[in-house]
């Protein structure tokens, strides 16, 4: 995975994003292994189209069902506005998309608490603050939580590392 590359087109569309997820917790806090970047959009119509444009930079690739997999590139202007949450590939690794996350207050008022970052190779992102991604952690149902990532949310909330 190049997520180095991937968030250099983001970044370079000027898409107003914040990271969130596996890849938000790896760069920030332990290494752990994530398979895609999950990424929230601000889900205005302006900024939908620039997240439609990098995905195409990145040859980013969807479709509703099997039979209509295909590069972005081939899609319609506003595709994005179609669903809250896809789920694309790209020869630079997975992308998630989503325009809402469940748990979290409003787009603006996460970016608010969002957390500046850089990868190691120095690509410069913004995610989503301890307290918000471990509310997000708390939305989800319990079968799918990542218990351990609780754990150190919220010992690192308590000054405890």
């Amino acid at each position: 995975m190049n997520v180095d590359r991937i968030l250099e087109a983001f970044n370079s569309g000027h898409v107003e994003y914040l990271l969130i997820g596996g890849m938000n917790y790896m760069l920030r806090h332990e290494p752990q292994l994530t398979y895609d970047v999950d990424i929230w959009i601000n889900d205005a119509k302006e900024n939908r189209a620039r997240c439609e444009a990098a995905l195409k930079e990145i040859e980013a690739e969807w479709g509703a069902d099997e039979h209509e997999w295909g590069p972005v590139a081939q899609l319609p202007q506003g595709w994005l506005g179609r669903q809250a949450m896809f789920c694309l590939t790209s020869p630079h690794g997975a992308v998630d998309v989503f325009r809402a996350v469940s748990g979290l207050d409003s787009w603006d008022a996460c970016n608010a608490r969002a957390v500046a970052g850089a990868t190691t190779g120095g690509i410069r992102f913004r995610g989503l603050s301890d307290e918000d991604m471990l509310r997000c952690q708390e939305a989800l149902p319990a079968s799918v939580r990542k218990e351990e990532r609780i754990r150190v949310l919220r010992s690192k909330l308590k000054g405890g590392g």
